[in-house]
């Protein structure tokens, strides 16, 4: 019984479990019953901070950079974007090696990619995400991401929303896919005998490079390679990567060989501190360099075939050559023109010619040659930040900037003025560099954003109240040696043997000291300063003797005289004075401190009524000038006449701004102070302009011709004080020697006047403008009618 019972249960189970099934797949075949859908998953959201902190934070807090991160700036009332309600972009890169890379946009460029959204829910807050990983973000590659600079922006770009406007870092991100290069145990070795700092070329295939790393307390950095051409840009601890130290004269140094002399060679030092960060510099002792940002800017006409950026380099390169390229210098036996007659002409290669460049200037040179001027100051050419600048941000002290022309270019030009007896004086910027001078970065604070307390070269906060970018320490000392006074005293015996440079100006030279003052101070007699001076000096006399060396200086008249005492010259600023007398005002508009007779040497001060750093006179005129003056261009080039014959006659080196023989009449602060300014040459076609400029020639050749009248010999006897400016001014010159007088009135005033003058000798004179007239004086007490706005000049002579 038991069987059967069990196999008939079996049976009436199987029936059942069909009965179902049927009954299933009849249901399916009927209309679907709609059985509401599981709630999906929400989509995770950014896991922002319970609080953002004031200026940065991220989530994940520890970011990986095969993740994505989220970035968020909140603005405290400190910050330029505090309320502020425009939109918001970052700045942002990947920081590899002290330099930025993959920036997705350039500053001042608004891409959607970098725009910041506001955070919702906080007032000053904005954030963006990288994703979909901070690697795929930035399309990177293989550059190994441990560290992102970052800047919160306005669209505009005025506004840096960061602490005090400097960069900030996130560090410590994860790369676990690529690795930075890892430096073996410091090697020791003591350097060759003979050696300088920088690249020294020992023949046509061997070439030494040293690098000096020592700072303040005397410590180094842990390791220094050399990367570039001659190893395929390739990091490794063989004898073509890594350096020696010597530990006694603080260098490192690595000698190159099998090189080929035909090429050149881009090079960087890679540096850095163990469990530290690491960058690369380029040789502060440079010849030329190759700039990622700016080069591709220099047209082929400027620089013909400019060697390529380096693919693997990491910001500006170093190069060199073995085999050098020669000059022949076709004028070998120049000579300077005598200080007591010098007519000096200030020029910005940038804005002076259509082209800015060596070029568009020497296609000029007949203009100035016909014009008398006897020297050409150019404003700095040392190698610069960027392409457009007035050159006072200098970087590379040893190379000539690639903006302006080719090194053959530059020696080119000098031969050119050479050649029509005009010399060449170089602006020369020591006070300070940029953040990008390789000793400067060396030694630098990041989060601060400037010089660190221990680089040997620079103050980490200028002494003066002068100070611009970072400041030189020219009383900086390590072992025993003024590292600074070195370095400049190597670059200007330098740039006078390999260019033939005529002299130097120097640009702020009141911020050569380390004693700490106030803007009512600075210009009080420093000592320290004074003997600093004197041993650039001495050091530019031992090469060339007669070399010019001009100081912008405007110091204490004691100190401007000791200096000029020891054979420097110093500015004179007088573009005040003759700014007043441009416009018509008789306020302020006395000429006296441009001639100091026997106080000091006559031929001490290099005065001016315009430089790059005044405002145009001819601006001045038709922005206040006074009745006619303002409203007349013959009557405000007139005017600017009379003021160039109460300056050209007046004994001492002169200084004339470009286009101010012309009567340029652009503001200095038209697309900013530094900004490009137009290129006037259309003012020759214009009547009134060219008779400024042939007065301007008349006056400086009168000077050439006659030079007894302009020496310490000579006498000087004016009246040219506001005293007389309604009765008309006066100026006599004597010779000393000879019967050569020469005299000139002038009316400043918007109408006629008679001048009662008494001339210092009877016979016959010579209208010097117009030699076709002449007066006969039988009396010395004559009135001399003369029109308003104008000069007249009498000599004793003829051409």
């Amino acid at each position: 019984m038991g069987n059967i019972y069990n196999l008939s249960m079996k049976k009436s189970r199987t029936v059942l479990t069909l009965l179902l099934i049927s009954i299933f797949l009849f249901s399916c075949s009927k209309d679907p019953v709609i059985v509401p859908d599981k709630p999906k998953p929400e989509e995770p959201k950014p896991e922002e901070p319970a609080m953002l902190n004031d200026w940065y934070s991220w989530q994940p807090e520890k970011p990986d950079a095969d993740e994505e991160l989220t970035i968020f700036f909140k603005a405290p009332s400190s910050s330029e974007l505090y309320n502020y309600t425009g939109e918001v972009y970052v700045h942002i890169g990947i920081v590899n090696e002290g330099v930025w890379q993959n920036e997705p946009a350039d500053w001042d460029e608004n891409i959607s990619k970098c725009k910041m959204s506001p955070v919702e829910g906080e007032s000053n807050a904005w954030s963006i995400k990288l994703i979909p990983t901070i690697r795929e973000w930035f399309e990177s590659e293989n550059i190994p991401i441990n560290k992102i600079g970052v800047i919160a922006r306005s669209a505009d770009g005025n506004k840096k929303g960061n602490k005090d406007g400097a960069d900030f870092f996130i560090e410590e991100i994860t790369d676990s896919k690529y690795k930075a290069f890892q430096p073996a145990a410091v090697k020791t070795a003591s350097m060759p005998a003979g050696l300088n700092h920088g690249i020294n070329i020992i023949d046509n295939s061997t070439v030494t490079l040293v690098l000096f790393d020592k700072d303040k307390n005397g410590n180094r950095k842990d390791f220094a390679h050399v990367i570039g051409d001659f190893n395929d840009w390739t990091l490794s601890n063989d004898e073509k990567s890594q350096m020696f130290r010597d530990e006694s004269s603080g260098v490192w140094w690595i000698t190159l060989s099998n090189l080929d002399p035909n090429k050149e060679y881009a090079f960087q030092y890679y540096i850095g501190k163990s469990g530290g960060e690491t960058f690369r510099v380029a040789d502060p002792y440079s010849r030329k360099i190759l700039d990622p940002d700016n080069d591709k800017y220099i047209s082929s006409a400027t620089y013909p075939h400019l060697k390529p950026y380096p693919e693997k380099a990491i910001g500006i390169v170093s190069v060199f050559q073995t085999k050098s390229e020669s000059y022949n210098w076709q004028v070998t036996d120049f000579e300077i023109p005598d200080r007591d007659n010098l007519v000096i002409y200030e020029m910005l290669l940038r804005d002076f010619s259509e082209t800015g460049d060596i070029n568009g200037a020497l296609g000029k040179l007949d203009y100035l040659e016909s014009l008398g001027v006897n020297a050409i100051e150019l404003m700095p050419v040392q190698e610069f930040d960027g392409n457009d600048s007035w050159g006072y941000n200098p970087v590379f002290f040893f190379a000539m900037d690639k903006a302006y022309g080719t090194d053959r270019m530059y020696k080119e030009f000098i031969d050119e003025c050479h050649k029509r007896g005009i010399a060449v004086i170089l602006d020369v910027v020591y006070n300070h560099a940029t953040g990008a001078n390789p000793y400067a970065r060396m030694w630098w604070d990041t989060s601060n954003n400037k010089t660190s307390v221990e680089n040997p070269f620079f103050n980490v906060n200028a002494p003066h109240p002068y100070s611009v970018f970072h400041d030189f320490n020219h009383d900086a000392q390590i072992d025993g040696k003024f590292i600074v006074r070195d370095f400049v005293k190597r670059n200007l015996l330098f740039l006078l043997e390999e260019y033939n440079i005529d002299g130097f100006r120097f640009d702020l030279t009141k911020g050569f000291t380390q004693k700490n003052s106030t803007e009512s101070s600075a210009s009080n007699y420093d000592a320290s300063r004074v003997a600093i001076l004197k041993e650039y000096n001495n050091a530019i006399k031992e090469v060339n003797p007669n070399a010019y060396v001009i100081l912008e200086h405007f110091a204490d008249d004691r100190e401007e005289t000791e200096l000029s005492n020891e054979g420097m010259m110093v500015w004179r600023n007088m573009n005040w004075q003759y700014g007043q007398s441009a416009m018509g005002y008789k306020d302020d508009s006395g000429f006296t401190r441009t001639y100091y007779g026997t106080v000091r040497p006559t031929n001490s001060l290099v005065s001016y009524m315009e430089s790059h750093d005044e405002e145009r006179l001819a601006y001045k005129q038709v922005t206040w000038g006074n009745g006619i003056i303002k409203t007349s261009l013959s009557a405000r080039m007139s005017q600017l006449a009379t003021n160039a014959a109460f300056f050209f006659t007046v004994p001492g080196p002169k200084m004339i701004w470009q286009f101010g023989e012309l009567g340029y009449d652009i503001s200095i602060d038209q697309n900013g102070r530094t900004g490009k300014k137009p290129i006037k040459w259309d003012y020759l076609e214009v009547s009134e302009r060219n008779s400024l400029l042939k007065t301007y020639s008349t006056l400086i050749n009168l000077r050439m011709d006659h030079p007894e009248l302009f020496n310490s010999t000579a006498t000087l006897d004016w009246r040219v004080t506001p005293t007389f400016w309604e009765q008309g001014r006066f100026i006599t010159l004597s010779s000393f020697g000879s019967s050569k007088q020469v005299v000139v009135i002038a009316n400043f005033t918007n109408e006629v006047i008679t001048v009662p003058y008494t001339f210092p000798r009877y016979g016959v004179w010579y209208n010097y403008m117009d030699q076709s007239e002449t007066i006969d004086v039988t009396s010395t007490n004559l009135n001399i009618d003369v029109p308003a706005n104008s000069f007249k000049i009498y000599s004793t002579f003829t051409d």
